[in-house]
């Protein structure tokens, strides 16, 4: 979808994309300094392929600061985005016919990965009504001796859902019944939160399973760095031995000036957040208020990341697919991504990471494109 709108774009055509997950906000001053900084110092040459020890050090800061979790520096592995630690940790460990459970709607990259891995997806799926959340006795329902993987992923792509204490508590005690499943917890999106509650995971929550728990951040979200390519991860110490020799024989380090700027990331200020998180806010009541107003379409209220997953079964027997209704959006020129794309149907997702004004007049288009 975004090649085709940066298609349409060239052949002088006006498109709003809504289709891409990433902040519009600039990259703070002092993450762009710092990594100017590593450039004029001369940091171009290769580092250690698990990552900077200062970085890891700075990670492990963050992973304390910000999701609670007490890391050593020596069981964290810097990656080439939070991608490339996914990546990783399922090819490191998923064999044939293993089952990775996912709940679903889910991020585009998570079935695929498995895949490759050799493994079998088996979707969890979750509904709008109950906030895209799912009650533990309908995973407990789905695991099998080949349950290999959970994948969480909380604040969630694609529809902004946030996981409460009580439910990732109950996820907990299933995980005690069933000592073969592992937990990839994928919290890329944790300083974006808009409701009162405060962020949870369960490496925090539940040190007991803490072997059994690969936790995933980054800096892309959180500090507008998604082209940096920065991704950090920590886990049992078999795990990340193993993802970093995967890493040895494929990328290698990630890049050097980029870890500078991360190191800049974890360990400057984070008051930029408050703001931030209150533009983003403010963005989701608009795009939810307007959404809701339109015939046929119907959004709740994500409590996290920067996404809507809009429903649009009414208008299924007018379109067909969710694919046909995306591309009639973007003929009247507003990009976004169809639900099937994340395991979904009869829908889309759209990001509201823009300016209010573009914003509104994307909403504008949508209406005035179902009329």
């Amino acid at each position: 979808m975004t090649d085709r709108a940066q298609a349409l774009r060239e052949a002088g055509r006006d498109i709003i994309s809504l289709s891409v997950g990433e902040p519009d906000f600039s990259t703070p001053a002092h993450v762009v300094e710092a990594t100017k900084q590593a450039l004029d110092d001369g940091l171009t040459r290769y580092t250690p392929v698990t990552g900077m020890q200062k970085l890891k050090e700075a990670a492990a800061r963050h992973y304390r600061r910000d999701l609670g979790i007490e890391a050593d520096p020596a069981r964290i592995l810097v990656t080439v985005g939070g991608k490339q630690a996914i990546f990783e940790a399922l090819a490191a460990t998923v064999s044939e016919g293993d089952e990775v459970i996912v709940p679903c709607p889910w991020w585009v990259s998570y079935p695929q990965i498995v895949r490759y891995a050799g493994g079998t997806v088996v979707p969890l799926i979750t509904h709008a009504q109950h906030k895209f959340r799912f009650d533990p006795g309908d995973l407990e329902a789905v695991i099998t001796p080949r349950t290999k993987w959970l994948l969480l992923n909380s604040p969630g792509n694609p529809t902004g859902a946030v996981y409460p204490r009580e439910m990732l508590l109950g996820i907990a005690d299933i995980l005690r019944r069933h000592p073969q499943m592992m937990v990839l917890s994928d919290d890329i999106y944790a300083p974006l939160i808009y409701s009162e509650e405060q962020h949870q995971t369960l490496a925090a929550l539940c040190p007991d399973l803490a072997t059994r728990i690969c936790t995933i951040s980054g800096v892309s979200k959180s500090h507008a760095m998604t082209g940096f390519r920065i991704g950090v991860v920590t886990g049992p110490d078999w795990l990340i031995e193993a993802m970093g020799r995967l890493q040895s024989n494929s990328t290698g380090n990630a890049c050097s000036i980029a870890q500078a700027g991360a190191i800049a990331a974890f360990n400057g200020p984070q008051g930029f957040l408050t703001e931030w998180r209150q533009q983003f806010r403010q963005r989701r009541d608009n795009v939810v208020a307007a959404i809701n107003m339109i015939p046929g379409l119907s959004t709740p209220r994500p409590d996290g990341a920067f996404y809507c997953f809009i429903d649009a079964t009414p208008l299924m027997e007018r379109f067909g697919d969710d694919q046909s209704l995306c591309l009639h959006l973007l003929e009247h020129g507003v990009a976004v991504v169809a639900a099937s794309a994340f395991g979904g149907k009869n829908g889309f997702r759209i990001s509201f990471a823009a300016d209010v004004s573009v914003l509104d007049e994307a909403l504008h288009r949508i209406a005035k494109a179902l009329a």
